[in-house]
């Protein structure tokens, strides 16, 4: 029997594709590389210019083809909200590595499992736009619906869904894990001095937007508490118009002790990793978590917030920071990292600690358990 896989990979083509589009792209080459004999995987992404379609195959080799609907990102989005061009070819299976998924009533010879990365649009809407939140929910009632298999990254997302959502015995976890070519490059030092990374440093990493935290963490770095070395935040501006600047001005952080990156390449963020003397995940809500899994793989300490499913990823391998009460929390996360900074000692554990638990990912695993899923939905 030949097995045809769709991805969705549409993720790939935003401005900003943050973790979501790396969990596509890595789950996707993995996909390929696992692929059994005679499958064939194909793209499937929103109408684009032969360009972007270029980037698509360059990071992805090895797809049969690329599916593009032709509809542009912004209307394909809406029209799947509401069941049009939502079709699944018979005799297909398809892996929608997001919401973003044809869900519509289709025969019984086609397939369609879809990825929820977290719960967010029910526990935490405040930090989401209204249209993300409303968009969320209305997919997820259609995967609900119409969904053979719901994907879910952790036990802990899997929990806090089912509060909201009833899948019954669809859902399946299956997380990720750090990229297999996330390591230190050989001209880190070059690239170290390119990038001014001071000598030590708290590193923050991810998407700037209010769910990571990022308020709190500079509010931190600026108490009494925290310790003495600058911030460093790496990542590409999202929604929520989450300023960096601003943020430190008025929790009193001097601007020399603050240093913004933006979006760097693995090659770079490999390096940041590396030479940080501890990584803080403040995040307020996650289903997942994967900074925490790359930092541990770089064996950089690990001090993280206690929403449920970090702590499930991060497995006791790194220190924990209640989120509750929220009013002392800046404090309490001041103190965790003042601690791994000045503690040689723990942050040595920790470090140990991290690589063990990182070497428990594997995309490879992964995307064994996404083509057992689809073997298991064709029978």
């Amino acid at each position: 029997m030949v097995l045809r896989l769709r991805v969705i990979v549409d993720q790939l083509l935003s401005p900003v594709p943050g973790g979501i589009g790396r969990y596509a792209a890595e789950l996707t080459r993995e996909l390929i590389q696992t692929a059994p004999d005679a499958a064939i995987i194909t793209g499937v992404v929103s109408r684009a210019g032969e360009p972007a379609l270029d980037r698509v195959r360059e990071q992805l080799p090895g797809l049969a083809d690329i599916d593009v609907v032709p509809l542009g990102r912004r209307a394909l989005s809406l029209a799947w909200q509401l069941g049009i061009a939502a079709s699944v070819p018979a005799g297909t299976s398809t892996h929608a590595t997001s919401l973003l998924a044809p869900l519509a009533r289709h025969s019984e010879h086609a397939r369609i499992a879809v990825t929820i990365h977290d719960a967010v649009p029910w526990t935490h809407p405040e930090t989401l736009t209204r249209r993300g939140a409303s968009w969320h929910r209305a997919m997820t009632e259609r995967a609900r619906r119409f969904a053979d298999a719901i994907v879910v990254p952790t036990a802990a997302a899997a929990v806090e869904l089912a509060d909201f959502v009833d899948f019954g015995d669809r859902v399946r976890i299956i997380g990720g894990a750090p990229a297999s070519h996330l390591a230190v490059p050989a001209d880190a030092a070059a690239r170290a001095a390119r990038l001014g990374l001071p000598e030590r440093y708290v590193l923050a990493v991810g998407t700037l937007e209010p769910r990571k935290g990022l308020d709190v963490l500079i509010t931190a770095m600026a108490a009494s508490a925290a310790p003495e070395v600058p911030l460093v935040i790496a990542g590409p501006p999202g929604w929520g118009g989450v300023d960096v600047a601003s943020l430190a001005a008025r929790a009193g952080l001097a601007p020399e002790r603050v240093v913004t990156l933006g979006r760097v390449s693995d090659e770079d963020l490999a390096v940041a990793y590396d030479r940080a003397t501890v990584f803080a995940f403040p995040s307020r809500a996650e289903g997942y978590g994967l900074p925490v899994i790359e930092a541990m793989k770089l064996g950089t300490p690990v001090v993280h917030s206690d929403a449920p499913a970090v702590v499930e990823v991060a497995g006791g391998a790194g220190r924990v920071v209640p989120l509750e009460p929220a009013a002392t929390y800046p404090i309490r996360l001041a103190e965790a990292l003042r601690a791994v900074v000045e503690d040689e000692a723990e942050a040595g554990a920790l470090s140990a600690a991290g690589r063990d638990r990182a070497a428990a990912f594997s995309w490879r695993r992964s995307a064994e358990a996404v083509w057992a899923l689809h073997t298991e939905l064709a029978r």
